[in-house]
């Protein structure tokens, strides 16, 4: 096992984030200026609301503290890359669905290791949080999510045709990684698996659809309107589980810690599927 995740996993993100740069250009970082407000109703939403209800859910929740700093690392990685492909079915705004996925993965490198060690502090786990260094985390994360987003755009910049031909093919690849990743992650605990997911599966569907649901209404309140409502949903509903993964196993060894983050990956393309067909046409 050792083999997949020491090398198989970092790869594995390294691409899927590759394949995220193959698609974005400077544009969909000069949106942000252009559309700031419903870019910070999203970022909020996913960067702070998603951690605090996770937090809330983890506190009065009875499940082990490994699952619980699980459901905390699932709630603290950005959204996943197909959240831009249900956000077009869904009739949202996918130009702003790509900006906040896009800035959101590039700021990870410093929330994620933040809500990590300050989430570990809350839930009593001082002694597990002394043994992490919130340097060595960001600079790995560097490594392995922004250095690839960046070679990614860098490739796109320079071989534009070729990229623009090779992104629908690593998009496909990066769905068979994470397919892989996910399914590693619960063969590595197959002796456990069922009460693990008895476990973590309640509480992860808890956390997927109450975000989903504050998300969309936080966004009737504040976003400009229809489209961008539906994105931000989308967009704090879908997370990205071989992030999640990756960061489980580097830091705590993996076991009960990336159960959650196979649940809710599991989960959020059911309810994420529910959600598009219920407002694609309202």
């Amino acid at each position: 096992m050792s083999i997949v995740t020491d090398i198989f996993l970092p790869i594995a993100l390294a691409f899927i984030m590759f394949a995220l740069g193959l698609g974005l250009t400077g544009a969909d970082f000069l949106r942000v200026l252009k559309q700031p407000k419903d870019f910070f109703v999203g970022a909020i939403s996913q960067i702070i609301l998603l951690p605090i209800i996770a937090l809330i859910l983890v506190k009065v929740w009875p499940i082990s503290p490994e699952l619980a700093i699980g459901v905390m690392i699932i709630a603290a990685a950005p959204g996943g890359v197909t959240s831009n492909i249900l956000t077009s079915f869904a009739r949202g705004d996918v130009a702003l669905s790509i900006s906040l996925t896009a800035v959101i993965s590039l700021l990870s490198v410093l929330t994620v290791p933040f809500i990590i060690i300050t989430s570990l502090s809350l839930l009593g786990s001082e002694t597990v949080s002394q043994n992490i260094s919130l340097t060595s985390m960001a600079i790995s994360m560097f490594l392995i999510v922004t250095v690839p987003v960046i070679l990614g755009m860098i490739f796109r910049r320079f071989a534009s045709n070729a990229a623009i031909k090779f992104e629908p093919i690593a998009k496909k690849i990066s769905i068979g990684l994470f397919i892989i990743v996910l399914l590693g992650a619960i063969l590595a605990e197959k002796d456990n698996i069922v009460s693990y997911f008895a476990d973590a599966g309640l509480i992860t569907l808890a956390l997927n659809v109450i975000m989903m649901i504050v998300a969309f209404y936080v966004a009737q309140l504040l976003a400009t309107g229809n489209a961008q409502k539906k994105c931000i949903a989308i967009e704090c509903g879908l997370q990205n589980g071989t992030l999640a993964i990756f960061v489980g196993t580097t830091l705590f060894g993996g076991g009960a810690f990336v159960i959650p983050a196979a649940t809710y990956s599991l989960i959020m393309f059911a309810t994420s599927l529910i959600f598009v067909y219920l407002v694609k046409n309202n």
